[in-house]
């Protein structure tokens, strides 16, 4: 894998969750369904109480959150951009919840080009092709991605926990098989998809608020499976495009929570700070 190609692949999964392209307000009058009965809902400007709708939706949501102490994945990540041409690597990622996320990155003959390091406050990265370092805050990422992208939001995208959750529901529809709910955050709007049955989330748009900016992100959610009494995501698909497209392809090849691991990031003396 080209070097550049590590700094691409490293934006991608930091910035995998930057808002989409406008979403189209649901007009129709909304039917919820549920496993007692059917109640119709009006369109929440009509002085419509979201106060049960937006518990329900929550509640139905966390249900479905993956709690744990420590995880660890082999992923592998497909990407395809104009910048990067169509590339591939694989990333090792452990977890310890709220404090470590620990990232590296191999490409080609199994050779780790970089290794990467995020706390509640900041990062530190090892370009091990280029022998250099460097320590950010994590304030750096919010200015890199132009999201309020902290650790917390990328801990929950990484383990499949929905992001960006607001309570400011502006509308949702039940189909048969779907409920669709859109939010509007202090800087996105949000249209999410949950099936009907278990509330698994199969889909996520944002969308910003400022309709000067042109920023658009579409993730798709598939090929669940039960673990530990709870679902995981294994394959997921995240397209972002502003002035360009990039599409993400990302497969879990193996995964576990909470067994013991740990987290080796060690500086060798002779590499360079940037």
């Amino acid at each position: 894998m080209r070097k550049a190609a590590y700094y691409i692949l490293i934006a991608a999964l930091i910035t995998s969750c930057r808002p989409s392209k406008k979403v189209q307000r649901i007009q129709d009058a909304i039917s919820k369904k549920d496993t007692v009965q059917a109640t119709i809902v009006k369109p929440l400007e009509e002085a419509v109480d979201s106060f049960s709708i937006v518990k329900s939706i929550i509640g139905n949501l966390n249900k479905q959150r993956v709690d744990f102490k420590t995880f660890s994945a082999k992923i592998k990540v497909d990407y395809q951009g104009k910048e990067s041409g169509d590339q591939n690597a694989t990333a090792y990622i452990r977890i310890l919840k709220d404090s470590i996320i620990w990232i590296s990155l191999t490409g080609a003959l199994g050779i780790e080009g970089v290794r990467l390091q995020i706390n509640k406050d900041s990062f530190q990265l090892m370009n091990k092709l280029e022998k250099t370092y460097q320590r950010r805050s994590i304030s750096y990422l919010q200015d890199l991605t132009q999201v309020p992208f902290d650790f917390d939001a990328l801990q929950e995208f990484i383990i499949g926990n929905p992001v960006f959750i607001d309570s400011n529901v502006v509308s949702y529809k039940a189909t048969e098989n779907e409920l669709l709910v859109l939010m509007a955050g202090p800087v996105f709007k949000h249209l999410i998809t949950l099936e009907n049955k278990d509330f698994k989330v199969t889909h996520s748009k944002l969308d910003d608020i400022d309709p000067m900016r042109n920023r658009t992100c579409d993730i798709t959610y598939d090929d669940y499976e039960n673990t530990n009494n709870f679902y995981f995501s294994t394959k997921r698909r995240v397209t972002v495009a502003e002035k360009s497209k990039l599409d993400i392809d990302i497969q879990f090849k193996a995964y576990s929570f909470d067994k013991p691991q740990d987290y080796p990031f060690s500086i060798p003396k002779n590499y360079k700070r940037k």
